[in-house]
């Protein structure tokens, strides 16, 4: 989502943004160079892998103005380098990189740059600027593209490269301000082939012409950033308009890849509103990950992957900017990629779901997530990821709540973790015979607890 009648202005304050200190006890700070294009990992495909055969578990913040420059919205921008020390701060490793399609809206100071394809043709469009030439692309929005992919994999982020946004084409106003409005481009080209003020046709195979020039859009990116292995795909940002028309961007990808060094997974995330595009379509799709609603618990009580995709669970989709800590724990121990669109707010609970990314992703790395399932009847709790009789990491969302785990007969370290604080409370070891064993957490709030065999 893009927030159409967003209200609130925030600052963005670096003092109140925490880090994640590195003492023994707390989860640390570590980045990791890409290592190869992501592929689905053989073994757990609720995850990618990198060409080092490590699963990569995908948690981070990102933001509409993160590639293009955006006013007009009353949310808060930052530079992208300091997006990245953002980013950094809080230990993520995943952002979408976003596209606005539209250049300007109707009655409003709104403004979005650059395009792909420059404004270099002779009269002007709607807003009184040149209009767009639609046969030509501008290297100022594909050098900035792989100026900012090459930033991020300096600094340990994987970057889905989104190539289209309905957001520009269902409302009337944004419509105006579009390239492909027949009024705004000099090649006589209109996306709104039904002519009822909207674009919703240009995210459709209706006209021929217009696919052509999508795909031409669509390999020229992929010739711009194909080399870097910190690359993925994204079709478009809720476009739900037409399946038949994503499963063909999809193939597009998929096959001018072939020809490349590298392949990289695509994904699909669902529609808003979800008409063709819902959450079983994107499940039954050709891509490799996909991004549902708030539909089937997602929002609340997220259902358990079965690896059929790499679900990479979105806030945006669900509630726009919207989420908590707990929400983000929940989804981690079910086998999901939580990621969050960030408003760059500096309210308690948004620095909580940024850096509850971060200590996720530390706990994926500590455990090593190529053995572990998420295997909700182990725990009482139901939010439980283990490998029987080595590793068990156990959410406990309610607090001061006792709660039961499953255990195969042994002798265990284990460690209580506070989400709140972001720190290691206590350590030690036990030994069972086999049974379900009673657990309190010793601290007020959620409580993650790891059981282990050193």
């Amino acid at each position: 989502m893009i927030p159409y009648k967003f209200t609130i202005s925030i600052p963005f304050l670096y003092s109140i943004i925490a880090l994640v200190s590195c003492n023994n006890n707390s989860i640390g700070n570590t980045r990791d160079t890409a290592a190869g294009p992501l592929r689905v990992d053989s073994s757990n495909p609720r995850y990618f892998t990198d060409g080092n055969d490590k699963i990569i578990y995908l948690t981070g913040s990102h933001t509409w103005s993160n590639l293009q420059d955006i006013t007009g919205y009353a949310f808060s921008t930052l530079p992208f380098r300091d997006y990245l020390q953002l980013l950094v701060k809080n230990n993520h490793n995943f952002i979408r990189l976003w596209i606005v399609e539209h250049a300007w809206e109707e009655g409003k100071k709104v403004s979005i740059s650059p395009h792909p394809w420059p404004r270099s043709g002779t009269g002007k469009a709607l807003d009184g600027k040149p209009k767009f030439d639609l046969y030509k692309f501008d290297e100022t929005y594909f050098n900035r593209l792989r100026s900012r992919v090459n930033a991020a994999k300096k600094s340990g982020i994987y970057v889905s490269v989104m190539f289209f946004n309905d957001w520009s084409t269902e409302h009337a106003e944004t419509w105006k301000g579009h390239p492909f409005n027949g009024n705004n481009n000099i090649n006589e080209i209109n996306g709104d082939t039904n002519n009822d003020g909207l674009g919703l046709e240009f995210h459709t195979l209706q006209d021929s012409t217009i696919t052509n020039l999508q795909e031409a859009y669509v390999r020229k990116v992929i010739d711009t950033v194909n080399d870097f292995d910190n690359v993925m795909y994204e079709v478009a940002n809720e476009t739900g308009v037409s399946i038949d028309w994503q499963h063909h961007i999809v193939d597009v990808i998929k096959e001018y890849q072939k020809m490349k060094d590298k392949q990289h997974p695509v994904g699909m995330t669902v529609g808003y509103p979800v008409r063709q595009v819902n959450n079983d379509a994107i499940l039954n799709s050709d891509a490799e990950w996909v991004s549902p609603n708030g539909d089937d618990g997602y929002a609340s009580n997220p259902p358990a992957s079965d690896g059929t995709k790499v679900i990479i669970i979105d806030s945006d989709h669900i509630w726009g900017v919207g989420g908590d800590r707990v929400w983000v724990w929940k989804c981690f121990l079910r086998g999901l990629n939580p990621i969050y669109m960030d408003d760059l707010g500096a309210n308690g609970q948004k620095k909580g779901v940024r850096r509850a990314m971060g200590h996720t992703l530390m706990y994926a790395d500590k455990i090593n997530l190529k053995d572990m399932s998420p295997l909700n009847d182990l725990s009482s709790t139901t939010y439980c990821m283990a490998n029987p009789g080595s590793k068990y990491l156990i959410y406990q969302p309610v607090s001061r709540t006792s709660f039961t785990v499953n255990l195969t007969a042994g002798q265990y370290n284990y460690e209580w973790f506070n989400p709140r604080r972001g720190t290691i409370i206590s350590t030690g070891s036990f030994t069972t015979d086999g049974e379900n064993k009673s657990f309190k957490p010793p601290f007020r709030g959620d409580a993650v607890l790891y059981i282990y065999v050193q």
